[in-house]
C-alpha cells in the first residue's frame, strides 16, 4: 500500500501543471455541481425556465424604414372628394313661424334672416376620403359611404392632379364603392393580396387622407382577424393599430410585399380621433366584390333561404354536440332552396361546399360567394347524426337574406314557479293581445319573473314556445310536465323553440339553475 502510494506521488510531481488543472477543474465542478443543487433546490431548472426564441428568420420582418415601400406605393393612393346635396328644414317650416300676409316686405325679411341663420332648404355637403388605384385604365376603389348620395365625385393623385370620376357600381352590404376616371394614360396601380395568409402580429401600412390632410402614412400591426362590428351581414374585419383616423376611409392596407390586404373602413373612437383600434376589409372578401361590381355595376350573391342562430354552449349540450360549433337553423322559409334540399329546423349545419363552419357567422359568407345555379353538399348534424344534403343554390333578390341570423338569447295563466314562467293557452284573447297569428300553434309566456331562470336566459312574455326537445307542445300542461322531467332528471339544459314576433327561435333553458 505504502509503496503505491509512493509511485502515484511521483508521477504527480512529474507532472505539477497537470494537478494545478486537474485541481482546478475538480474546484470549478464542485462550484457548479453547488450552484446546480442550490437551483433545484430553490426554483425550477435553467432547462425549465427557458425564454422564447424568436424564429432564426424574425428580424427579416423589422424593417429598417418603410420609406421604399411608401414611395412605391404612393401613386396609387388617390384622395376622394365627393358632394352631395341633402334637405336641410328650414326653420320656419320646422318651428312654425307664422306666416305673413302675400306682398309683405317682413315675410321677405325674416326668411332672410332665417336662411341665413339656420341654412337653405338644400345644402351641398362635401366628404373627403381615400381611395386607391387597382387598373392602369383609372379603376379606383373606395368605401360606399365615402361616396354614398354622392353628385358629384373628385379623384385627386398624389402629385395634385385632379380629375372627375363616375360610379361604377357600390355595395352597401360590404361598404365597397369602384369609380372610374380618365386619366388619358395608363396609370400605376396596386395589386391585391391575400388577406388569409395575413397573421395577428404582421406588420401593415396604411395610406390614406386623414381629416383632409392629404397622403399620409402610419405604420402598426395586425391586431385581430375576424372581427364583428354588427355593421352587415359579411362582417369580417381585420382589426389594426396603425392610427386611421377620418377621411382614411377607403384607403389601403399593404403589407410589407406592397400589396393591398384589406380597406381601412372603421374605427371605434371616444373622441371622434384614433386611439389604435381600427378595422379594414380584408382583401379576401373585397376582391370579389370589387370584380363583380366592374362586370356587373352591383354584386350578385348565393342565396339558401333560412334563418339561422348561434350554437350556444348550452345548445351544443342539448344537442349533444360536445363543442360548440356550427350554424343552428331556426326556420326554414318555404319554397327555397334549403326547403328543397331537405334542410330542417333544428338542423346544425358544420360545413358548406366543403368547407367547415365552425361559427354562425361563416355561413352567411360562404353562401354568398357561391354562384346562382350551383349544386353544393352542405354537412347537417341531425339528431346526433351527420349527413349531407344538396343544394342548388339561388341568385339573392334585393333585400333578402342570405341566411338570415336571429338574435337569440339565450283562458288561464298556468305558473311555472320553478322557472319563473306563467304560461297559458293561444286562444282569440291572448293571440289579440300578443298579436300572434292564427297559423302559429303553442304555448304563450304572459309573464316572466324578474331575477327569474327564464328572465336570466332570454325568454319574455309574448314568446310562443313550439316546441319542447324535439316534441310540440299546445298545452301548458304539457310544458310543465316536461320542465318538470328535465329538473327531476337534473338535466343541465333542455332546448326549446319559440316563435319571437313571426321568427323562430331555438333556445336552451337550464333548469337546473332554478
Amino acid at each position: 500500500m505504502y509503496q503505491r502510494l509512493k509511485t502515484l506521488m511521483g508521477r504527480l510531481a512529474d507532472r505539477p501543471h497537470r494537478l494545478r488543472d486537474g485541481l482546478a477543474a475538480v474546484g470549478a465542478a464542485a462550484l457548479i455541481a453547488a450552484s446546480v443543487a442550490t437551483v433545484r433546490y430553490y426554483t425550477v431548472s435553467p432547462a425549465q425556465a427557458a425564454p422564447v426564441q424568436p424564429p432564426a428568420s424574425a428580424e427579416a420582418g423589422y424593417p429598417q424604414s418603410f420609406a421604399p415601400l411608401v414611395q412605391a406605393v404612393s401613386p396609387a393612393v388617390v384622395n376622394i372628394s365627393s358632394t352631395s346635396k341633402v334637405s336641410v328644414p328650414t326653420f320656419e317650416s320646422e318651428q312654425g313661424v307664422p306666416a305673413f300676409p302675400p306682398g309683405s316686405p317682413f315675410g321677405e325679411l325674416f326668411r332672410k334672416f332665417f336662411q341665413q341663420q339656420f341654412g337653405n332648404t338644400n345644402e351641398k355637403i362635401t366628404s373627403l376620403g381615400s381611395g386607391f388605384i387597382i387598373d392602369p385604365a383609372g379603376y379606383v376603389v373606395t368605401n360606399n359611404h365615402v361616396i354614398a348620395n354622392a353628385t358629384h365625385i373628385k379623384v385627386i393623385l398624389d402629385d395634385g392632379q385632379t380629375f372627375p370620376a363616375k360610379l361604377v357600381g357600390h355595395d352597401p352590404k360590404t361598404d365597397l364603392a369602384l369609380l372610374k376616371f380618365n386619366p388619358g394614360k395608363p396609370m400605376p396601380y396596386v395589386k391585391w393580396g391575400n388577406s388569409n395568409n395575413a397573421k395577428v402580429g404582421d406588420w401593415v401600412l396604411a395610406i390614406g387622407n386623414p381629416f383632409g390632410l392629404g397622403g399620409t402614412v402610419t405604420a402598426g400591426i395586425i391586431s385581430a382577424r375576424g372581427r364583428n362590428l354588427n355593421r352587415g351581414p359579411f362582417d369580417d374585419y381585420l382589426q389594426v393599430d396603425a392610427p386611421i383616423n377620418k377621411g382614411n376611409s377607403g384607403g389601403p392596407l399593404f403589407n410589407l410585399k406592397g400589396e393591398v390586404i384589406g380597406i381601412n373602413t372603421a374605427i371605434i373612437t371616444p373622441n371622434g380621433g384614433s386611439v389604435g383600434i381600427g378595422f379594414s376589409i380584408p382583401s379576401s372578401e373585397a376582391e370579389s366584390v370589387v370584380a363583380q361590381l366592374k362586370k356587373y355595376g352591383h354584386v350578385k350573391r348565393g342565396w339558401l333561404g333560412v334563418s339561422i342562430q348561434d350554437v350556444t354552449p348550452a345548445i351544443a349540450q342539448s344537442l349533444n354536440l360536445g363543442k360548440p360549433h356550427g350554424a343552428l337553423v331556426a326556420q326554414v322559409m318555404p319554397n327555397t332552396p334549403a326547403a328543397k334540399a331537405g334542410l330542417k329546423q333544428g338542423d346544425v349545419i358544420v360545413a358548406f361546399n366543403g368547407k367547415p363552419v365552425e361559427k354562425m357567422r361563416d355561413l352567411p359568407l360562404l353562401v354568398a360567394d357561391t354562384s346562382a345555379g350551383k349544386d353544393v353538399p352542405i354537412e347537417v348534424i341531425r339528431d346526433g347524426k351527420k349527413i349531407t344534403l344538396h343544394a342548388t343554390i339561388a341568385e339573392m333578390k334585393q333585400n333578402q337574406e342570405v341566411a338570415a341570423a336571429e338574435e337569440g338569447g339565450s283562458g288561464s295563466v298556468s305558473p311555472v314557479h320553478s322557472l319563473g314562467l306563467a304560461l297559458a293557452p293561444l286562444d282569440s284573447q291572448t293571440r289579440q293581445r300578443f298579436h300572434i297569428g292564427k297559423s302559429v300553434k303553442g304555448v304563450i309566456i304572459v309573464g316572466v319573473q324578474d331575477g327569474s331562470v327564464a328572465g336570466s336566459q332570454g325568454l319574455q312574455a309574448g314568446d310562443v314556445i313550439l316546441r319542447v326537445g324535439n316534441e310540440p307542445v299546445t298545452e301548458p300542461e304539457q310544458v310543465k310536465t316536461k320542465f318538470a322531467a328535465a329538473i327531476k332528471e337534473k338535466k343541465k339544459s333542455i332546448l326549446i323553440l319559440l316563435d319571437r314576433g313571426g321568427h323562430d327561435l331555438f333556445v336552451a333553458l337550464n333548469p337546473t339553475k332554478s
